[in-house]
């Protein structure tokens, strides 16, 4: 039996300009046809359509990637997307100018709805796996290595609550994570936007 949802749908998250996209599909015995975003729906919204770079992870059941974010004329809005699997997905908002400045926001991605969020500049962005995934992401601004910063994915001030036995670890142990990722600042030490 076909499956269609006509339109994209679009919904703003807690945070200040983050938005959950939910996008439009036909689905039927052939498999699955769907349009994500467009840039003339995302403009009308005053944000920024235009991605310079795409990049894809792959990630075990039980890996966190981030807290990431890039610094100054380097900052990235972001369009990420679990093409497979499952993710918690985490931004925290930097912006000292923001009604929402240091809060932070989790929203659950799948490869099976394939929704995908939108995160402006000025957020930190991170990841749970909780099924084996992949992660795509569309960026607005170009990888500065020199610019790439983070935050501590467990810093006490945030209060993240990561799921961290859904993705099969006990509430005590220590998700797989990079060293880089293990070493960022916390929050009250990270460089943020004004």
């Amino acid at each position: 039996m076909p499956v269609l949802q006509k339109e994209i749908e679009i919904t703003p998250l807690r945070l200040e300009g983050a938005l959950l996209i939910r996008p439009s599909r036909f689905e039927d015995e052939r498999g699955l046809f769907l349009k994500q975003y467009t840039r003339q729906l995302l403009a009308a919204r005053g944000l920024r359509a235009e991605f310079s770079e795409q990049f894809m992870t792959t990630s075990k059941a039980g890996v966190v990637r981030g807290l990431h974010y890039q610094r100054g004329d380097a900052a990235q809005a972001k369009l990420v997307w679990c093409a497979s699997g499952e993710v918690f997905d985490v931004i925290v908002d930097l912006r000292k100018s923001s009604p929402t400045y240091g809060q932070w926001e989790g929203v659950g991605l799948n490869g099976r709805e394939l929704s995908a969020l939108y995160i402006p500049r000025g957020f930190a962005h991170g990841f749970l796996a909780l099924k084996e995934c992949r992660m795509i992401y569309q960026m607005d601004n170009d990888y500065s290595g020199a610019d790439e910063r983070g935050i501590l994915y467990n810093d006490k001030s945030l209060g993240i609550r990561w799921p961290l036995e859904q993705a099969g670890l006990k509430p005590v142990a220590q998700p797989v994570m990079s060293d880089k990722d293990r070493k960022w600042p916390s929050f009250a030490d990270c460089e943020k936007f004004e």
